[in-house]
This record gives C-alpha cells, sequence and structure tokens, in this order.
C-alpha cells in the first residue's frame, strides 16, 4: 500500500512551527559573514539540537528524495554536522591545558584555531544558504533577533577542588601494564592515522575507499572511546593516579586522538555523503558549502595527521611505562622446527619486543642476543646451527663408514647414503629431492669429514636441516615473554615445511 502525499502547504505549514529557533540561529551566523559570530559551546550546542531535530522530521517525510526540500535537508545536515565539528573543536581547545600532551611537529593549538574559524565560517556560509532556501519555501521568519550576547561563555578561571576520596586497588603495576598494553594493541591498528606522511595533498581523494572510509575511521573512535572507558574504569581518581604522573598524560593522548578521530568521522562521512564524485549527493555537490579540498586538508592535515602523531607519542609513553612496572621473567621455548631462526620467525620475534618497546634477549650458550634485532638472532641462528652439526657429527659417527680406500663416486654414494640413512631415522629433514650433492668430491681423508662438511654444505643452501629438539631462553618483562610462548606453541607462524600458518588472535598485532 502506497503511503499518503501530504500537501505543499501541510508540510510548510509544519515546518515552519518547527523550524523557528533554527532559524534565529541561522540569521544570527549568517548575518555578519564578513566578521562571523564567534562561535562558543552554547550557540554550537543549541545549533547542533535544532539541526538534529529539523534533519530527523524531514527525513520522516521523506524531504531528502523531494526537489522542493533536498536542498533545505542537505543544508540543515551540513549545519548539524559542522555544529557537532565546531562543538568538538571548542572541547580540544578548552581541555588541552589538561591533556598535558607534549608538543608535536605542527603547533596544535594553532592548528584547531585555525579550524575553528574556518568551521565558523563554514556555519555562517551554509546558514546563509538556509536562510536564501527558507525565503524560497515561503517559511515565516521570527520577529526575535537572537544577538551574540545570547550565546557569550564568560568562563571564571580556576578549577574545583578535587576533594573526592581516591580509589585504592590492589595492583598497580597490573592495571597500568593492562591499560598500556591496550593501548600497544590498539596503536597496531591504528596505521591508517599514518597515511598523511605517505600521499600528497593531490593524491588525497585516492585514499578513499581504501584505507580510508567513514567506516574505517569509526571503528577506530569507537576503539579508543573504548580504551578511554578502560582508563577512567581502572585507573581515573585512584591513588596510583597521583602518584604517577605519567597516567594523566597517558589519558590525554587516548582523549585527543579518540576527539580528533570523532572529527574526522563526520569530515569523511560529509566527503562520501556529499562531495566524492562516485558516492556524493550530486544537487550539493554543485552548490557546495565547502569544498572538496578544504575539507580534505580538515580531515587530512589536522584530524588524521595530528591523530597519527599523538598516537605516536602515547605508543612511547607506553613503552616507557612498561619497562617501569615490568614484571621480568624468563621463559624457555623451542628453537622453530623449520630452518631455527630464519627470516619469518626472527622477524615475528623481533615485533613482538618491539611492540612493547621492552628489553628482551635472547640467552643461548653463554651468550645474550637483542631479541628486538632481527639480526641479532640470525647471529643467534647460526650459534643454534653449529650446535646442530656438533650434536649431529654424534650420529654420523654411529654409522661405521666403508674402510677401503674409495674413488669418487664411491665417496659421493657414501656421503649420501649416510644422509639418506640420517633422513630415515629422522635426524635429518630434506626440503629437496634429489639432493645436489657437491660437484666434486675428494679421495683423501677422513669419510666423517666429508659427510660433515657436505651436511653443512646441503644446510646452508638449504636443502636440508637438522632436526634437532633443542630449546632457548627469552628473558626480560614477562608480558613480552608470554607473548614469545604463545608464537613459540604456535610454530613461530609456520609449518616443518616453512608454510604460513594462522597466528592467535591474541598476536593478530603481528600482521598488520
Amino acid at each position: 500500500m502506497n503511503p499518503a502525499i501530504i500537501g505543499p502547504s501541510g508540510f510548510t505549514d509544519l515546518i515552519a512551527l518547527r523550524a523557528d529557533k533554527l532559524l534565529q540561529i541561522a540569521r544570527l551566523l549568517a548575518g555578519r559573514q564578513t566578521f562571523p559570530v564567534a562561535l562558543t559551546r552554547p550557540l554550537a550546542g543549541d545549533l547542533l539540537s535544532c539541526a538534529v531535530q529539523m534533519e530527523e522530521l524531514l527525513d520522516a517525510y521523506g524531504a531528502h528524495n523531494n526537489r522542493q526540500w533536498s536542498r533545505f535537508r542537505s543544508l540543515t545536515a551540513t549545519l548539524k554536522l559542522f555544529a557537532d565539528i565546531g562543538y568538538k573543536l571548542l572541547h580540544i581547545q578548552h581541555s588541552l591545558p589538561f591533556y598535558r600532551l607534549p608538543p608535536v611537529e605542527r603547533d596544535f593549538a594553532a592548528a584547531t584555531l585555525h579550524w575553528l574559524e574556518s568551521t565558523n565560517e563554514l556555519l555562517a556560509k551554509a546558514s546563509a544558504g538556509l536562510i536564501t532556501q527558507a525565503t524560497h519555501l515561503n517559511l515565516p521568519f521570527s520577529a526575535d533577533l537572537l544577538r551574540d550576547e545570547d550565546y557569550a561563555e564568560p568562563l571564571p578561571m580556576g578549577r574545583l577542588p578535587q576533594d573526592r576520596p581516591m580509589r585504592k586497588i590492589k595492583s598497580a603495576a597490573e592495571i597500568i601494564t593492562y591499560v598500556a598494553t591496550a593501548y600497544l594493541n590498539l596503536a597496531a591498528e591504528s596505521e591508517l592515522l599514518h597515511i598523511v606522511n605517505r600521499v600528497k595533498p593531490s593524491q588525497y581523494s585516492s585514499c578513499f575507499p581504501n584505507p580510508l572510509s567513514e567506516d574505517s575511521i569509526r571503528y577506530l573512535k569507537f576503539r579508543f572511546h573504548s580504551l578511554q572507558s578502560l582508563y577512567d574504569t581502572h585507573v581515573s581518581e585512584t591513588e596510583i593516579e597521583s602518584l604517577d604522573t605519567s597516567l594523566p598524560v597517558l589519558r590525554g593522548h587516548i582523549s585527543v586522538v579518540y576527539h580528533l578521530l570523532e572529527i574526522a568521522t563526520h569530515l569523511a562521512h560529509y566527503y562520501e555523503r556529499h562531495l566524492n564524485v562516485q558516492t556524493g549527493d550530486s544537487l550539493l555537490r554543485r552548490k557546495p558549502v565547502v569544498s572538496t579540498r578544504m575539507l580534505l586538508a580538515m580531515l587530512m592535515n589536522y584530524a588524521i595527521a595530528y591523530a597519527g602523531q599523538y598516537l605516536d607519542h602515547g605508543q612511547r609513553l607506553c613503552q616507557v611505562m612498561l619497562k617501569r612496572y615490568a614484571e621480568v621473567g624468563i621463559v624457555v621455548v623451542p628453537v622453530p622446527s623449520y630452518r631455527g631462526f630464519h627470516v619469518r620467525p626472527a622477524t615475528l620475534v623481533a615485533k613482538i619486543v618491539q611492540h612493547y618497546g621492552s628489553d628482551i634477549t635472547l640467552e643461548l650458550d653463554g651468550q645474550s642476543y637483542d631479541a628486538g634485532s632481527p639480526m641479532a638472532i640470525f647471529r643467534a641462528n647460526e650459534t643454534i646451527n653449529a650446535r646442530k652439526r656438533r650434536w649431529l657429527a654424534t650420529e654420523i659417527a654411529r654409522i661405521s663408514p666403508p674402510k677401503d680406500d674409495l674413488n669418487e663416486s664411491q665417496v659421493r654414494a657414501a656421503v649420501l647414503d649416510v644422509v639418506l640413512k640420517l633422513a630415515q631415522e629422522g635426524k635429518l629433514v630434506l626440503y629437496q629431492q634429489p639432493l645436489r650433492l657437491a660437484e666434486e668430491f675428494s679421495n683423501e681423508g677422513i669419510l666423517l669429514e666429508k659427510v660433515t662438511a657436505e651436511i653443512a654444505r646441503l644446510q646452508a643452501t638449504g636443502q636440508i636441516d637438522i632436526r634437532a629438539d633443542l630449546t632457548i631462553c627469552f628473558a626480560g618483562d614477562q608480558r613480552v615473554l608470554d607473548d614469545l610462548e604463545l608464537l613459540a606453541r604456535y610454530g613461530y607462524g609456520e609449518d616443518s615445511f616453512g608454510n604460513n600458518t594462522t597466528l592467535p588472535k591474541e598476536l593478530t598485532y603481528l600482521r598488520r
């Protein structure tokens, strides 16, 4: 059954009844476009409330698909979105002194003020457009006029005394490492916040829909909001927060990234919905309130860029905190079954250590290696291979070689026979068959030495590996050791033949 059609005059009367306050604010903003009314939180909040209610009413009657009302509806949506952005910019501006953020490459406070002024100008422009549309639609205007003073925001200096009793927690170290680890894991999922460093302004539009989209930014926004809630639940108003000055700084980093992602989500939505050539509203795109260039500059150079910078600062802060509260331990794990610590397992081990920023050592034969450096792990692997060859030499000696003098072909056959017997016994793993033995074998010297040397060459060329149940130790921060032990339990991300295997969800940050 088709819905009833409301008549033009009936709908105009309905909107006129509900649009009075919105149009009053629009006239205040549009009346001084040359010198726009300074945006305040009371003004942005009132505009946001009125625009939300008007947009919902217009949508309930399908105004978006109506030729007469679609422009009015689009301008209302623009006012709603940029009023919300303006409110969040004002929140950042007023909160900056309490976030205790470190300086970054550019002046964040100045950039926030710049985009706040630009948002003010956009609201004035959109308000002028809404007034024009209201006139065309014969909407009445109230005789009452709003003044700048109606939305002034006088703010006395100072803050209320912090006189509530502080909460006590059982284990400060446990809670702090929990929150810091959660931040690091989320930072590993936030690589798209560094996209600005890899593209030129002329390429910003090419970042949509991959890696940037409203959906991907909104996901990160929700995750940082959850992280902020996690901090407030476990750390805020506790004794440890008052004693460890780095904790409120971490809260400031979490909050500023979250609010910047709120702004970025709105801007990505506006771009995709109204300005993108493939997905945007063609009607609004013909008469844009904000240019594509300006909107993408605000999205990329402000919201995404600063979110990425403060994300990195917070990451380093968490790594320092984890070192300070680290519980030191030792874990014994098996050596990777496929070629030991070659490129893949060595890289994964180093990435875990780098993720936490802790000092972890690999202990082997009385030597210590930096587990955060793949090159250091490669050096340890040379020691592991040497140990394997020493062990294998005793196994080769068990196999009685022929006692008579042998010619070159007999030496080759004897070497191959020993290699195959060791493989049958499970002492060697053959990755290539047939094996490509050395071009020449001397018939001088001891056969045991020839077999040992040839196995070393076959191992170095990746044709075989020595199967020995060897273990190594990692020492350092227990939280990092837990992840290293989990990595070892899952074969260091590969099977015994070097094929990729799936890592557990706890280690998904390694795949990013």
